[in-house]
């Protein structure tokens, strides 16, 4: 099942992912930096969710308190709790 997250504070406008015991497959953004967020989707894909929440949340970008990074670990946070 696809789980979408809409980001705040960011210039992607939605992160899509899916879950398969525990590991992050089939991560899209929309919007944002191109290259820098196809390289984000490929670096973690196949990672365990909350491997990738602790290597990413609280990242800045460019002055704010957050970043896409930051948001996908949200995302993931977000799913997690949820499960």
């Amino acid at each position: 099942m696809t789980h979408t997250y809409y980001p705040q504070g960011i210039c992607a406008t939605e992160i899509r992912f899916d879950i398969v015991d525990g590991i992050v497959v089939n991560l899209k953004f929309s919007d944002g930096c191109e290259g820098n967020l196809a390289a984000v989707s490929r670096l973690v894909t196949g990672m365990r969710v909350t491997d990738v929440i602790d290597k990413l949340a609280g990242l800045p970008c460019e002055g704010k308190d957050t970043s896409c990074p930051d948001q996908l670990s949200r995302a993931l946070a977000e799913w997690k709790a949820g499960n």
